[in-house]
């Protein structure tokens, strides 16, 4: 899908009901201006480690405290210091 719009992965991502894990804050801004509590997202941010091994550490490491939010329909944002989650629709 990297071809693929971002309009289209949150389609797809809805649909068959992932969750999407992105570093990319304009995921964040799409998520705010829908209206649906699906696809959740994990969202890395703000001294975050970049790397993938880091990153899937941090995932797989807190997994548990929000697992159940991700699968309610939320955005998960990690940084390297502190977990926020906020139920979707934002806003809604």
């Amino acid at each position: 899908m990297q071809a693929s719009s971002d309009h289209e992965v949150f389609e797809l991502a809805a649909r068959e009901e992932r969750i999407l894990v992105s570093a990319d804050s304009d995921f964040g801004t799409i998520l705010a201006s829908r209206s649906a509590r699906k696809p959740s997202l994990v969202l890395f941010r703000r001294g975050a480690d970049r790397r993938p091994d880091a990153q899937l550490a941090l995932l797989i490491g807190n997994l548990g405290e929000f697992a159940s939010d991700l699968e309610a329909g939320s955005v998960v944002v990690i940084e390297q210091s502190r977990i926020r989650i906020r139920p979707l629709p934002i806003g809604g």
